[in-house]
């Protein structure tokens, strides 16, 4: 590998590994070999090896270009949430609009998500993959317990990965459905377990009323029980 020390030789290296980025949305992994990148990156085929060690390399990069540009568009929208005091439907709205979009025929959305979770999956058997999934969900992290914290709810490290875990479950297994709606179901997932995972802050009693600008909303005597297991 050359390191591209001029701006045409970084212009190339940076064209190559957007043209894999697309390639990964558009067909997965498979999609992304040497010769595609650079047919798509109207570049000549020794540019690959020329600026990347490897094919997995490349693949790495191209990981982290897509992670990066998604968490870009998460931070545009927690920017633009105000910060009050949010009931359980509202909260969970706000989560799902990062994590997972909106339902509907948008494919380009959907080929997004589905590449997200290829990516996660990926990454259990590539150790590149693995350091770079490592600083995107730390990152997102980040972004989710903003969010939380502008709607007036508690945050724990702990609870927050619980709290990826139901969605990521719940999307996993809507995307195998005939019909996915993977919004759908991880919003019912999640309303399950919100106000244990995340609840509301200022010192309120998880077994007590409490009013938000969403109504009234009032813990169930299980997820009272649970909450107090988990300290």
């Amino acid at each position: 590998m050359i390191t591209a020390t001029t701006p045409k030789g970084e212009r190339r290296r940076q064209a190559l590994i957007a043209a894999a980025a697309e390639l990964l949305l558009e067909g997965g992994f498979e999609a992304v070999r040497h010769r595609s990148v650079a047919t798509r990156a109207d570049l000549p085929l020794a540019s690959t090896t020329y600026y990347f060690e490897s094919l997995d390399d490349l693949i790495a990069r191209a990981v982290e270009f897509s992670g990066m540009a998604e968490l870009d568009a998460m931070r545009r929208r927690v920017g633009e949430v105000s910060h009050r005091r949010r009931g359980a439907e509202a909260t969970v709205d706000l989560v799902l609009d990062l994590l997972v979009g909106s339902d509907g025929p948008d494919e380009g959305a959907r080929g997004q998500l589905i590449a997200r979770y290829e990516r996660s999956v990926a990454s259990a058997r590539h150790p590149e993959l693995r350091e770079v999934q490592l600083r995107l969900r730390a990152q997102l992290d980040e972004l989710l317990a903003d969010v939380l914290r502008r709607s007036d709810r508690m945050v724990r490290p702990e609870q927050l990965r619980r709290l990826v875990a139901v969605v990521d479950g719940a999307v996993v297994a809507a995307l195998t459905e005939m019909d996915p709606e993977p919004r759908r179901m991880a919003r019912g997932a999640l309303l399950e377990v919100i106000d244990i995972v995340a609840p509301p802050a200022r010192g309120t009693p998880p077994d007590a009323a409490y009013a938000t600008t969403d109504g009234p909303v009032r813990a169930t005597p299980q997820q009272v029980d649970r909450y107090r297991a988990l300290d």
